[in-house]
């Protein structure tokens, strides 16, 4: 079952080509967004690496924060920003719930999905920006690369008991409900306090990674109870955007 979930986490959140998974159940969907952070610690590398080679480049810091960005995105196929683009365009077509999933499901990017991805790209590329200004650059690609992976703990919010799927076809069907409550808190605590040690180690206040990542998490509470509200439940595409807003949330307050 770890084979599978580790599969199906990798399979989902990156673009790095794995074996498909024997059985995807809400069990093994579960266990894969737990090993989310770990999943996509790729990314978190090539960041990391983009980060060094725009200081021995000598590169703007501007620059620098948006290659590494642009690395991410490419990572994971665009799949994340897909989703937010889908949810924005979604939440402005109409109040009424069948049209809203109508217009998340065509696939086309409306105004609401371009100014929200081009909003929350730029909080995330300013936010890193800010902090590879602030603390020395290793320790900056190090914290920043952490940043990545935590951000993927905004994927239990969604899945976490007592939030349902929006309808029974679709990406989030198999994920909903897979989390048991404590276990949520419990996965949010930890990288709040992975994050706070990281960021204490690189010379932010001991405080800050901990603030960060409860932010991260209330935004993406918001986002989730509003889609609940609204679509009747979450998506897929609401995973996506849960995991862009919390990456954006948590540099900017690391900046």
């Amino acid at each position: 079952m770890l084979l599978d979930a580790w599969r199906l986490a990798v399979g989902t959140l990156t673009a790095v080509p794995v074996r498909p998974p024997m059985t995807v159940d809400r069990r093994r969907a579960g266990l894969a967004m737990l090993l989310a952070p770990l999943a996509v610690l790729p990314l978190s590398l090539a960041l990391a690496l983009v980060v060094a080679l725009g200081h021995w480049l000598t590169l703007s810091y501007a620059i620098t924060a948006l290659l590494a960005i642009a690395v991410t995105v490419v990572g994971n196929r665009g799949f994340h920003l897909d989703g937010l683009s889908d949810v924005a365009d979604g939440l402005a077509a109409s109040f009424d719930r069948d049209r809203s999933l109508q217009v998340m499901k065509s696939g086309t990017s409306g105004p609401a999905g371009v100014v929200a991805t081009v909003l929350v790209i730029g909080l995330q590329v300013s936010g890193l920006a800010a902090l590879l200004g602030s603390v020395e650059w290793w320790r900056a690609a190090v914290l920043a690369g952490l940043a990545v992976c935590l951000s993927r703990v905004a994927l239990v919010t969604c899945c976490a008991r007592g939030i349902p799927a929006a309808r029974q076809d679709g990406l989030g069907e198999t994920y909903t409900q897979s989390i048991t409550r404590s276990g949520a808190v419990a996965l949010v605590a930890l990288a709040a306090a992975l994050l706070s040690f990281a960021g204490c180690w690189a010379g932010l206040e001991w405080w800050r990674g901990a603030l960060a990542m409860a932010i991260a998490t209330v935004v993406c509470l918001i986002m989730v109870l509003h889609a609940v509200r609204r679509f009747g439940g979450v998506t897929g595409d609401v995973f996506g955007a849960a995991v862009e807003i919390a990456l954006a949330a948590i540099f900017v307050v690391l900046s």
